[in-house]
């Protein structure tokens, strides 16, 4: 039998849930704790560009992070260059002692898709530099391939434009990227439902990052739940290995195991 608590590892840090999370667009900072709580998640993102280091309350999002229970992940949201990214790396470690960055370097504002060259070359840098680097990325496998070369920890393709909801809209470049892979694939953006998540983990992914399919529910923590337990099924329906498509009806009762225990009866 598979092993179905099986955890992953991203460069030294290891894991058991597959979920990350994130802090933005939460109602409230209190809403967003009961998410994170609920979620199960033990890695959680934040977009360093997006600390408020002057409220006058002398609190920051960092202060709502249960620290004690949650991995942080800095991420460079925000940056259009590679340049930009690079710096607010540096200051996340600064910040935050940690060597871990999502990388986010955006080339379209509109469609906030990643600009591919200039998160090769970033990645390229923070890589040299000592940080676990785990970059997001178009659904490209070749630039998954080219990220994962330069040392990177692991990918993190689109499963659709950030904060659409649309779910994985290219399963087939997800499987393939996967099917290369040697370092952790982790889909991120778009996922905006349970069976979404499921959807993905049963490809074969090995974790899921989301934000606003939480955050945006009208019940972020029961949506954080919902998360959870998906994760769990699409992983573990994974690794069981679904049964073959068919194009037509194959009966649960095939009718020579009938003859065969009416002949039996017969006998008897």
């Amino acid at each position: 039998m598979a092993n179905v608590s099986d955890s992953f590892k991203i460069g030294k840090y290891e894991l058991t849930s597959r979920l990350i999370v994130g802090t933005g667009k939460y109602p409230s900072m209190e809403v967003m704790r009961a998410a994170h709580a609920a979620s199960g998640a033990e890695m959680v993102t934040v977009a360093i560009r997006r600390i408020n280091l002057d409220d006058p309350s002398g609190k920051t999002l960092l202060d709502y992070v249960d620290r004690t229970r949650l991995l942080v992940l800095p991420n460079t949201a925000g940056c259009y260059t590679a340049r930009d990214a690079v710096l607010t790396a540096q200051l996340a470690r600064e910040l935050l002692e940690t060597d871990l960055i999502k990388l986010e370097v955006i080339g379209d504002a509109q469609t906030l898709h990643p600009d591919s060259r200039e998160t090769l070359k970033a990645a390229e840098e923070l890589v040299n530099d000592g940080f676990t680097v785990l970059p997001y990325v178009g659904d490209d496998p070749v630039a998954c391939k080219q990220l994962e070369e330069i040392g990177c920890a692991a990918v993190m393709p689109l499963a659709a434009p950030i904060g659409s909801g649309l779910g994985v809209c290219n399963p087939y470049s997800i499987a393939i990227i996967k099917e290369r892979a040697k370092v952790p694939v982790i889909v991120d953006a778009g996922v905006g439902t349970a069976s979404d998540a499921a959807i993905a983990m049963e490809i074969g992914v090995d974790g899921l990052l989301m934000n606003t399919g939480i955050a945006a529910a009208g019940d972020p923590a029961l949506m954080a739940e919902a998360m959870k337990h998906a994760v769990v099924a699409g992983r573990k329906a994974f690794l069981a290995r679904r049964m073959s498509k068919r194009l037509y009806a194959s009966a649960s009762s095939p009718m020579e195991d009938l003859i065969e225990m009416r002949r039996a009866t017969t006998n008897q």
